[in-house]
């Protein structure tokens, strides 16, 4: 019978290599491996959890064993996978793809997310949506105009009203600061 394991600050595809190098350095058998979960093949031994456990915490990573901080984690994941790293448009409704991928209630999961983060779920959506416009201004492939609609903002003064209320700085500003301070995924 497979595993699943819950690994936190999984939020890129490098992420995924650095955690299958641990798993494979330390003979772990797994079928699959995804952002912020691991299938196992067999269950971990104590040992063998520890060992692993401390692997992951020398790459910044970490286990994740109880139901709420698992919940949370794949709540991240499923805004980190779709904001940063789906090709596709973000025209979404939040609140009813999350309740769909994790077969819950949104104001339950919501309400969850509140209480332990310390911010609400829609303002870590708008941080992650800040950091791929900050990521896409840095590029400098896309105008403002397809930032916004590759993000699903409704207009250009939309998303740089909402952008300077984060930043502190308009994104014109902020593409011609030489300080173009980037926060890491997983500290959102």
């Amino acid at each position: 019978m497979n595993t699943i394991i819950h690994i936190k600050n999984m939020v890129c595809p490098r992420c995924i290599s650095a955690v299958t190098i641990i798993l494979e350095k330390l003979h772990i058998p797994f079928s699959s491996i995804k952002l912020g979960e691991v299938e196992l093949t067999t269950p971990l031994s104590e040992g063998t959890k520890n060992a692993f456990s401390l692997a992951l915490q020398n790459s910044g990573f970490s286990l994740i064993d109880d139901r709420k901080s698992q919940l949370i984690e794949q709540m991240k994941t499923l805004v980190v996978d779709k904001i940063h790293h789906s090709p596709d448009e973000l025209d979404i409704k939040w609140a009813d793809h999350i309740s769909e991928k994790l077969h819950l209630d949104y104001k339950y999961l919501s309400s969850l997310f509140s209480s332990v983060e310390s911010i609400t779920f829609e303002q870590y959506i708008i941080n992650q949506k800040i950091e791929r416009i900050k990521e896409l201004i840095v590029y400098d492939e896309l105008n403002l105009s397809e930032i916004a609609i590759r993000l699903n903002y409704s207009s250009v003064a939309y998303l740089s009203n909402q952008f300077k209320k984060v930043t502190g700085m308009t994104p014109s500003k902020f593409k011609k600061s030489t300080n173009k301070n980037r926060t890491y995924l997983d500290e959102i």
